[in-house]
């Protein structure tokens, strides 16, 4: 006869109340009804109060599982408040949210109205509520990363054994499913090594896997330490072991709702080790060497060429020494780091780049008290600043029975960048002058390069003026420099009108640097009212020998003065017409100087 639906009233009253007598009558019908029964443990919650009581031998009832008798209104009681408890634990395992714990309450809805309205055996419904737990588990783990590490444990019952080297032990290791669902079908192995550093027993045997049917689900830990599994794994310590403590590590795989696990669990316990004198001592931060450790300095570098600028390809030399008096380093690898440039994080690059594409260096020896030499041949990035930059040289070798040591050290290589600079087209005004007047020249000098010029001065030199000079002081990368100087002329010209410009820096070095340029000025000599003065008595003294002979001379005076005027003035024009040429051809060449560096 079929249940009706409103009978779940009376799963929520057992729920609610007395389960004590609940599981003692379930254990009653186990003993007297036919057929073989299987049985887990349950118990009750303990009393929630301020003497919350401990658990005891009467708390523990038992609940029949198996059989072919038809399911009563209390078995389906028992299998509603199983799956219900199921479902808590879920939520709190994975943390659900409440979409989640939606759908866990629709499987469960769905499963108390299918037991409700279903007549089966008692083997029928725990098989039921069984897959029904798988359901529930598949859609909690579907939204959460399911680790195993919260429900297999390693039991609180275990000791970290000694063992010497040579001597023979066996390592019991105690497994907890802290979980309240069973694990089935578990396969457990030690992860295992040839490498002394990483293993400490022999490796005799190619497979020390073992297995266990099942470990049951608890409520309780004293219930799981109860159930625990002990596994026994026997070993040979190595005859070269190193003292220390030593990790083992197991994996375990298991299936768990009928789902295997898709990564085994790692358990991890410890085993302290006694090696024989000057076997070396292993510990958590790595491999030393009992005694003093072998260590590998770095004596000194070169590099060629000598003066390294940025964006030049270079072969580095670095000198290392084995300060070691009596052991070898092996297995020596040189890893070479440079510094990490750039404005932001997301555009950093190294300073540095291998031209082969590697950056590290093997040898396979280095004697003791020896000295080696690491070649690697580099590129400079283009765009760095003069300054040095740090290249960091990691270690790595080996030292008798000791693995893995590891050194640092770090050489400042200094990076040069071409110094450039441009000037504007100077400003002469006037561009002549006489004889102890003056003329401005104004002009603005480019630093075009990447690198600071240092005490940036200009000194202007001819014959034709006094020397003169003006002081513009530091250019950093990018910046101008104004020179506004006055020249007094000293001499007539006697050239071309030529005056020299000496445009000098210093780097950071204090190496100076000087560059030329050329303006021109014209300096005549000062007419004066004496000057004048001599001409003209000249001239009447001439008159006065005689109207005929003082008329040919004052005639032949006034032709010459006429022609010295219209040379000068051709002169002038001539050397203006030339100057000017001379400074649009300097413009052209500035001009296709700066299309050629925005084209770079």
């Amino acid at each position: 006869m079929r249940r009706k639906v409103d009978s779940r009233k009376k799963v929520a009253r057992c729920l609610a109340g007395g389960l004590a007598g609940l599981f003692f009558a379930l254990a009653v019908l186990g003993e007297t009804a036919g057929g073989e029964a299987s049985v887990v443990y349950a118990q009750e919650e303990p009393v929630d109060n301020a003497g919350e009581e401990s658990v005891s031998e009467n708390d523990i009832k038992y609940i029949e599982r198996s059989s072919d008798r038809v399911i009563t209104d209390d078995d389906r009681a028992d299998a509603d408040e199983d799956m219900l408890y199921y479902m808590k634990s879920l939520e709190v395992r994975y943390h659900l949210d409440e979409k989640v714990m939606e759908q866990l309450h629709k499987v469960f809805d769905s499963a108390v109205y299918y037991i409700a309205n279903t007549e089966m055996s008692l083997t029928e419904l725990w098989a039921y509520v069984s897959s029904v737990k798988s359901s529930m588990e598949s859609a909690a783990v579907e939204k959460v990363s399911q680790t195993t590490s919260e429900f297999l444990q390693v039991g609180d019952n275990w000791q970290t054994p000694i063992v010497s080297y040579g001597q023979g032990v066996s390592i019991v290791l105690p497994i907890v499913n802290f979980g309240t669902e069973e694990l089935n079908d578990l396969i457990v192995e030690p992860v295992t090594s040839t490498l002394v550093t990483e293993w400490p027993f022999e490796p005799d045997m190619t497979n020390y896997l073992q297995t266990e049917p099942f470990i049951p689900g608890c409520k309780t830990k004293e219930q799981a330490m109860a159930n625990r599994r002990e596994f026994t794994f026997h070993f040979k310590t190595r005859s070269d072991v190193m003292s220390g403590y030593y990790p083992l590590k197991f994996n375990i795989s298991y299936t768990k709702a009928g789902i295997r696990c898709e990564e085994p669990a790692e358990l991890t316990v410890y085993v302290k080790t006694i090696g024989k004198p000057g076997s070396g001592i292993i510990g958590g931060n790595g491999q030393e060497a009992s005694g003093s450790k072998p260590r590998i300095v770095v004596t000194g570098f070169e590099t060629n060429p000598k003066e390294v600028y940025a964006g030049e390809t270079f072969t580095l030399t670095i000198h290392v020494q084995n300060t070691a008096n009596d052991t070898a380093v092996t297995n020596v690898l040189f890893d070479m780091q440079a510094a990490q440039e750039g404005e932001d994080k997301t555009n950093t690059y190294s300073a540095f780049l291998p031209t082969s594409g590697s950056s590290s260096v093997y040898m396979e020896q280095i004697s003791p008290n020896t000295s080696a030499d690491i070649v690697i041949e580099m590129t400079a990035k283009a765009d760095l600043a003069q300054k040095p930059y740090v290249l960091d040289v990691n270690m790595k070798y080996d030292a008798g029975t000791v693995f893995d040591l590891t050194d640092k050290a770090s050489v400042s290589i200094p990076i040069l960048q071409e110094s450039r600079f441009d000037t504007s087209i100077p400003e002469v005004v006037p561009d002549s002058i006489e004889v102890g007047s003056q003329s401005n020249v104004m002009l603005s000098i480019y630093n075009t390069g990447k690198t600071t010029l240092y005490n940036v001065q200009v000194k202007f030199l001819a014959d034709s003026i006094d020397e003169a000079s003006a002081f513009v002081g530091n250019l950093q990368s990018g910046n101008t420099g104004n020179v506004d100087v006055m020249l007094t002329g000293s001499a007539p010209t006697m050239d071309e009108g030529i005056v020299k410009l000496e445009i000098s820096y210093e780097d950071e070095a204090g190496n100076v640097t000087t560059a030329e340029k050329e303006i021109t000025l014209f300096v005549s000599e000062a007419f004066t009212e004496d000057m004048y003065m001599d001409d003209m008595g000249m001239m009447d003294g001439d008159m006065m020998d005689g109207e005929e002979g003082g008329s040919r001379t004052g005639l032949i005076v006034g032709i010459v003065a006429a022609v010295v005027v219209v040379l000068a003035i051709g002169l002038t024009v001539f050397f203006k017409i030339r100057r000017k040429k001379r400074a649009a051809a300097a413009e052209a060449a500035e001009l296709a100087e700066l299309e050629k560096e925005l084209g770079e």
